[in-house]
């Protein structure tokens, strides 16, 4: 690896006594291994953070030099941007806890892209000509090596890629239904695809699935795979004002509430009651412990699993009362609390089945999934005059703007209601 000039390096010490060897742009690296490819590193913010960092290095180019009438090599570096966050002076116990969580995240993520790309190095080696890879199956690959949560999507990307290719009005892909070589995907099917997906998808759906598979384009450009991003340029865009999920009205909520049937499961009941009444995701109400709950002050306090290490905004605190703590229960005695589950609960397909069978015989003919409880708990709270920063607060949403549709949901049932009224006779 190319070594840093210490004319281009300055010391820095935080108030947290770590000293950082800053290079051009306040960045330096975390990593001290020189054989790791990538490094990690980290970027000081004036807002008081680091922003985390890889540090490909991706051989040479040869390059002229004027000066010297002649080429001479430059090292090739590439830098990704992990979206995650450290604190440089932490002052508590939790962020500086938070700061451990997120840096062993990276780490790992560090690891994961370092074999990722000693799989794709050593693959070079044995394999293959560019021009002869497949990329259905090069695709399928990255999903075997894949260990994030929404690996399901990254399957559902690749499957609908796979339908574009063999779908009857569109004729002209039908040649590459089973091989597509990465040189033949091109921006004008890009185009194609993308509206192919959002005849298939309603919502959101589009828009996610064309994220994942941009991921694989993303990685194969990283790995000279692919030399010119067929997806530049091309975006499905969504109006993020609107709540495309259905919401429980109060009426429904109680119908549920009411309403059992032979051989539920009741930690499924209980759960998804419990998101109702404080907007938790599945993700986090699934690795809900009793060590998230302060039954003496009565407030539940957790990470979402979904910004966590990601956001400096992560961590909620909720304030319960004696009937949400009636539905949590008490904790089994002598029990870990940090390691003892609130609700046992299967997978997520077996929870959204047991929900589909709860609501139908209640008697409410809406598509509910599990992510409706959330927006049912944000909507009924505006409803109830809570102000827009309050519900943001008790969704753990970074920003306003993330709060902003519900108020827009609200202002359409105040409508609704408004026309429900009887024609005035005058």
């Amino acid at each position: 690896m190319a070594k840093v000039s210490k004319a281009t390096l300055k010391r820095v010490k935080a108030k947290d006594g770590r000293i950082r060897e800053l290079k051009a742009g306040d960045s330096y690296l975390i990593s001290k291994d020189e054989t790791e490819n990538p490094k990690l590193g980290a970027k000081l913010l004036a807002n008081g953070t680091e922003s985390l960092f890889l540090e490909y290095y991706l051989g040479y180019n040869k390059v002229y030099d004027e000066a010297k009438d002649t080429y001479v090599a430059k090292m090739i570096r590439k830098k990704e941007a992990l979206k995650r966050y450290l604190i440089i002076s932490p002052r508590t116990p939790i962020e500086r806890e938070q700061n451990k969580g997120t840096l062993e995240l990276a780490k790992k993520i560090r690891n994961e892209k370092s074999e990722q790309m000693k799989e794709m190095e050593t693959g070079h080696r044995l394999n293959l000509d560019i021009k002869k890879l497949n990329f259905l199956e090069y695709f399928q690959k990255y999903i075997d090596s894949y260990k994030k949560k929404d690996i399901r999507m990254m399957q559902i990307a690749l499957q609908r890629f796979k339908d574009f290719l063999s779908n009857e009005e569109t004729p002209e892909y039908n040649k590459f239904a089973n091989d597509i070589k990465p040189q033949q995907i091109t921006k004008d099917m890009m185009i194609d695809f993308t509206d192919y997906l959002k005849s298939r998808s309603v919502g959101d759906g589009a828009k996610s699935i064309y994220q994942r598979f941009k991921k694989v384009i993303n990685f194969a450009i990283d790995h000279d795979i692919i030399l010119k991003n067929p997806c530049r340029g091309v975006t499905i865009k969504t109006d993020e004002n609107i709540l495309r999920k259905e919401i429980l009205s109060l009426d429904e909520e109680q119908a549920l509430i009411n309403t059992h049937y032979e051989h539920e499961n009741p930690n499924i009941r209980r759960a998804f009651i419990l998101c109702l009444y404080v907007g938790m995701r599945f993700c986090d109400v699934k690795t809900l412990t009793f060590a998230n709950i302060d039954y003496s002050n009565k407030i539940l306090k957790f990470e979402q699993n979904k910004t966590k290490g990601e956001s400096g905004a992560s961590g909620v605190t909720i304030p319960i009362n004696d009937d949400i703590l009636g539905l949590i229960g008490e904790p089994p005695e002598g029990c870990n609390r940090s390691e003892t589950l609130v609700f046992n609960l299967p997978s997520y397909e077996c929870c959204l089945k047991a929900l589909g069978r709860w609501v139908k015989r209640a008697g409410i003919t809406k598509h509910i999934s599990w992510h409706c409880a959330r927006h049912s708990f944000a909507v009924s709270i505006l409803n109830n005059g809570a102000n827009i920063k309050t519900v943001a607060d008790l969704l753990g949403h970074s920003s306003l703007k993330h709060t902003g549709k519900y108020l827009h949901a609200v202002d359409e049932l105040k409508k609704q209601a408004i026309n429900s009224l009887p024609k005035l006779k005058l």
